[in-house]
């Protein structure tokens, strides 16, 4: 598939066949990931991948608004927990080289261990697309983290930054609303050439 056509086609998918995936599928969408840039390539990352369903099921009850609102999004057979690991770069950039060695986070002028995680988690969406799967991103309420990271074993410098689905979409799987297409932002609107207003 064209990149241009991933990128056209990629769109948050909530709804699922329980079809299993491929290993190799698998590991396609995981390793892809780790092409992702990160600063200082630090590769401040760690990615929690659930295939079996007991592991799967452990998961849904921290996630209790997308069990209610979208309950077919417990078949998907691959859940993905990208982890931020803060400390990696706040020692790779203590490191001669860089030279930050009082390691203070208020050096970092945004929180690049989140960015780049997030990066990655952009790049597994893209590959589920070319893998001719649906993906979604989706958020972990602040009051569960500690509970996903106790059920799992996440250590506490690990911060969840959310999880993603992936999977063969439904064939039932709803058209996309057309409130969606009316509230795509177009160019003319967030780009701007040379000077804030100028399109």
């Amino acid at each position: 598939m064209e990149f241009s056509e991933v990128v056209r086609r990629r769109r948050m998918v909530r709804h699922y066949s329980d079809q299993p995936l491929a290993p190799e599928v698998i590991e396609r969408v995981l390793s892809n990931a780790l092409r992702a840039p990160s600063a200082g390539f630090s590769q401040g990352w760690a990615f929690l991948a659930l295939t079996e369903p007991e592991d799967r099921a452990r998961f849904w009850p921290f996630i209790p608004t997308r069990v209610e609102q979208t309950p077919t999004m417990q078949d998907a057979p691959l859940v993905v927990i990208p982890l931020a690991h803060k400390l990696a770069y706040l020692e790779r950039y203590a490191e001669p080289d860089k030279g930050w060695e009082d390691r203070a986070e208020s050096r970092w002028p945004a929180p690049y261990w989140h960015i780049d995680t997030g990066m990655a988690a952009l790049l597994m969406l893209l590959t589920a697309v070319d893998e001719g799967l649906g993906a979604c991103f989706f958020g972990i309420m602040p009051e569960n983290l500690d509970g996903v990271r106790a059920e799992f074993g996440v250590p506490s410098d690990y911060h969840p930054i959310g999880a993603i689905t992936v999977g063969y979409r439904a064939p039932d799987l709803p058209d996309q609303p057309a409130r969606i297409a009316e509230r795509r932002r177009g160019a003319a609107e967030v780009i701007h050439r040379g000077q804030w207003g100028t399109h």
